[in-house]
């Protein structure tokens, strides 16, 4: 305790990544943000896709003139700053804006290219842990990242504990993962130690299709307990709720693809726990 007050932990911090593009990143960090959030932990979505399909995908007005996580990059503000609640209890978002376009010629510059967020997050807890103030006391921050490998996604690598790979049911799935994970224990070798692959979602499954039945035993096959038990079907409700501008699990919580992503959010935080009790 310090002056009566209870001690701020740190976050458990997951960088949701692929190189790939259409595999369900920003989906997944959307829905799991939300069924976290659920079951009682205080999550924050930090948005570094140019695109900021997370931040329109929780409600948040991109149009207005925001500050956005780039801002957080360029040194411009706090992660504070720009934290945006997303209507949903226990849920925030540091949202992106089209300024991350440029954020990687900028950033090529700057000191400490590598670790802005780090560095930004790091601050931000030792703020609220200095203050007593848990209104940024996060359990869990999830770093939606673009659909490169540029260096957004290397800030996050090296601000995240973990990764959580979404793969897509298709044929050449294993290929792209492959290249993360070779990325991944690059950064791991020379810029944040920690680094681990937490887990591999399989999305977009279709138990119809015997492709996908395929490459899912295929990835369990190469990566054993890594890949999650879980995996998020193809669903039409999934697919439209984005449009209005809400998670799946409050468009439609009793689709498939809500029921799945709380039964994935049930099995991270297991496995979460079996981690911090090893």
């Amino acid at each position: 305790m310090l002056n009566g007050r209870k001690p701020v932990s740190r976050p458990r911090v997951l960088a949701v990544a692929n190189q790939k593009g259409g595999v369900g990143k920003t989906t997944t960090a959307i829905n799991l943000g939300t069924a976290l959030a659920a079951v009682g932990e205080q999550v924050l979505i930090i948005d570094l896709d140019p695109q900021g399909n997370a931040s329109t995908g929780l409600g948040i007005d991109r149009a207005a003139n925001i500050a956005s996580s780039y801002h957080v990059l360029m040194g411009d503000a706090t992660l504070e700053d720009v934290v945006v609640q997303s209507g949903i209890p226990r849920l925030a978002c540091a949202p992106s804006t089209m300024d991350l376009l440029g954020a990687e010629l900028e950033l090529a510059s700057i000191d400490r290219r590598t670790h802005r967020l780090s560095d930004a997050v790091d601050a931000t807890m030792a703020r609220a842990a200095a203050t007593g103030d848990d209104r940024h006391a996060y359990s869990y921050i999830l770093l939606d990242c673009p659909p490169s490998l540029n260096l957004l996604t290397i800030n996050a690598l090296c601000a995240a504990d973990a990764v959580l790979v979404p793969l897509q049911c298709e044929f050449f799935a294993l290929e792209g993962l492959s290249q993360l994970m070779r990325t991944v224990e690059r950064v791991r070798t020379n810029l944040n130690s920690r680094l681990e692959i937490q887990g591999v979602i399989l999305t977009m499954f279709d138990r119809r299709n015997s492709l996908s039945e395929q490459v899912a035993q295929d990835v369990r096959e190469f990566l054993g307990d890594t890949v999650y038990e879980t995996m998020i079907p193809r669903n039409v409700r999934v697919s439209e709720a984005p449009s209005y501008g809400k998670p799946v699990l409050l468009y439609d919580n009793k689709c498939a693809g809500s029921q799945a992503y709380i039964r994935l959010a049930s099995e991270i935080i297991r496995r979460e726990r079996q981690l911090c009790a090893a």
